[in-house]
Order: structure tokens, then sequence, then C-alpha cells
């Protein structure tokens, strides 16, 4: 790896984001998705559960989670992902905001894929309480500089 790669994102780096679940977005989603879970989009229903009222998709906080690292890690040198991984700690309430955050924890440089292999440890945390609500690993390549999606530019 390159002192520029070094650089780009090192080892220890977090990026952070703090979301708030209002119930139309979580029906929103939920239907946009495709999941008809009433728990996502039915009150009084989801009011009857174990949970007390509407939750989040899994869907939904796995595509927003994903999202922060593209985001992220684009903003610096072409990124692909190769890999996620969610494990579901407890459900998301309509209402709450949630913190999620991810953190490089080691960079494996790959001649063959034509840059760093970063893996990445996420988790997701109720900003109001702290409770972990969810963790995550993930794989992703940081292409060597010049090079492009495609290739060599």
């Amino acid at each position: 790896m390159s002192g520029a790669e070094a650089d780009a994102h090192p080892v220890g780096e977090v990026v952070t984001r703090e979301v708030t679940f209002d119930a139309a977005d979580i029906a929103d989603f939920a239907r946009r998705a495709g999941d008809a879970n009433p728990l996502h989009h039915d009150p009084a229903y989801a009011a009857r559960s174990r949970f007390g009222g509407i939750i989040a998709s899994g869907t939904h906080y796995t595509a927003l989670m994903m999202g922060l690292v593209a985001t992220h890690f684009t903003s610096r040198r072409p990124s692909v992902g190769l890999g996620f991984e969610f494990i579901f700690r407890r459900a998301v309430p309509a209402g709450s905001t949630m913190r999620m955050s991810w953190e490089v924890a080691r960079i494996e440089p790959s001649a063959r894929l034509g840059g760093d292999v970063l893996h990445l440890v996420g988790k997701m945390q109720d900003a109001a309480t702290g409770r972990h609500m969810l963790e995550a690993t993930a794989r992703i390549l940081l292409l060597a500089e010049g090079t492009g999606i495609t290739g060599p530019a």
C-alpha cells in the first residue's frame, strides 16, 4: 500500500451519522422495499405486538449503514463494496434516533484487485441510551491511485 492510500482512510478512522426513524419514513421505506410486514406500517397491529409500536425494517437501517460506507469511502478514492454482514440485536422503534458508525479495522493490500481491501467494523446505537441495536462488518475495495472502477484510467 502506498503512503497516499494509507492516508486516504487510515486504520482507526471512524465515520458516523445520526438518523431519526419516524413512522412515516419507516412505512414509506418498507413499502418501496417491498416489505409488507405490518410491523412497519400498521400502528394498531404493531401496538399489539411484542414491540408495542411501529419498528423500522432491517432493510431500512442496513441500507442506511451501507450508504454511509459508500458515501464516505468514495469521497477520496473510487471504491466498491465486497461484502457486508449484519447482526440485529434489538428492534428500532419509530421516533428513535440512532447513531451509525463504521471504523477502519484493517487494511489489506491486494494487487490482484488493484487496490486495498478495507475491513470495517460497524455498529448502530440508540443515540439517547447508547444501547447497541446492530453490529456489522464489511469489506470494501479502495481502488489504487489512477485506477477507475472499470480498470486503469
